[in-house]
């Protein structure tokens, strides 16, 4: 079951792997309530169950419905002597991004030549569902990933205004020159803070937090590398008494660049996980604070995804928080999330630190 708090939903899954939702099915449900628009900004679509939910909005006449994806899914990757016949690698996505242009949904693919690597849905300018899912078969059933829900119409202006410059090309570092600071507001008395990539430097938002950890940090991200700075940060916070539990996509952690090697120091516990039985990729990008604060959303944890990519995250909740009620409600929030990446360390990790 999800954790749910008013307006504020937190999904973790795939069910397949032991999670304990059904992210296909939130995505599915989230599309099918759209009435007037629908804004979907994606890095990839091949589920056709998904990319289904999209065509059936404009079918049954959601008058706006406008989607961007990275266009090295749409692509082949070498000349191909027979262009005119199907086949090749990802060819389902070429398949559904058809189907989308034959219902006259508004598919376009992006201007960005780094990474488009958005994950979010703007639903009648009154939700939005953001996280780290993307919209594929192995990302709602194979990987372990989330999805966040907020259904804020503050919120939801501030994905739509990101999704209209996304559409116009402002893409990457075509993007920071104009950009208002971040939005702050409360849900359900939560606050929300949504940040976007390169333009609000999400990175610096996740070292401030941490900054202010007094207990304890926990975190599953799928990409660390040398190139981010949270791995000093968080080395720092260590030093001074902080526990630190991380888990890390195993691949991606045994790379030469990853920040697994500077993370090895005592106070630090980690563990990897990942491409074992039916677990393909810890693709979760995902921080809890003191049981206080989470993190969520697109961004790894790398200088790429900080200055070039396209990424959000949501800030959820305050460490500074003086309403009991309140910091009862994101201790159900963070105590939820930090569950899941206990389990996801006790069920498939291989502890190294």
């Amino acid at each position: 079951m999800p954790m749910k708090i008013g307006n504020l939903e937190i999904h973790l899954g795939p069910q397949e792997v032991g999670g304990p939702d059904d992210l296909r099915q939130e995505i599915i449900s989230f599309i099918g309530k759209a009435k007037k628009t629908l804004y979907v900004a994606v890095q990839e679509i091949d589920n056709t169950p998904i990319a289904q939910a999209v065509t059936a909005a404009k079918q049954r006449g959601v008058k706006t419905v406008q989607v961007v994806l990275e266009q090295d899914y749409l692509r082949s990757g070498k000349i191909h002597q027979t262009p005119f016949q199907s086949g090749g690698r990802h060819e389902s996505n070429r398949i559904l991004h058809a189907a989308m242009l034959r219902t006259d949904v508004d598919v376009k693919a992006d201007f960005n030549p780094a990474i488009f690597h958005q994950k979010f849905i703007v639903r009648d300018g009154s939700a939005v569902l953001t996280g780290s899912t993307n919209f594929t078969d192995t990302g709602v059933g194979k990987n372990l990933n989330h999805v966040i829900i907020l259904k804020d119409k503050k919120v939801a202006n501030a994905y739509t205004k990101e999704f209209r410059e996304i559409r116009q090309g402002r893409f990457g570092k075509r993007s920071m020159d104009r950009d208002e600071k971040p939005i702050e507001t409360k849900i359900s008395g939560i606050r929300i803070k949504p940040l976007f990539a390169p333009d609000h430097a999400p990175e610096m938002e996740i070292i401030k937090q941490i900054l202010k950890a007094q207990t304890r940090i926990d975190f599953a991200v799928f990409t660390f590398a040398q190139s981010s700075g949270i791995d000093d940060v968080l080395k720092n916070a260590a030093a001074r008494g902080i526990q630190i539990n991380g888990v890390l996509d195993k691949r991606q952690a045994n790379q030469s660049w990853a920040a697994t090697h500077h993370l090895r120091v005592p106070g630090v516990s980690l563990c990897v996980a990942g491409n074992r039985g039916a677990l393909g990729k810890v693709h979760h990008k995902l921080m809890v604070i003191d049981d206080q604060l989470v993190i969520g959303g697109s961004f790894n944890y790398t200088g790429p995804a900080n200055l070039t990519n396209d990424e959000n995250i949501v800030v959820i909740g305050d460490l500074e928080e003086t309403q009991a009620a309140i910091r009862r409600k994101q201790r159900r929030l963070g105590q939820f999330v930090r569950a899941e990446i206990d389990r996801i360390c006790a069920d498939f990790g291989e502890v190294i630190n």
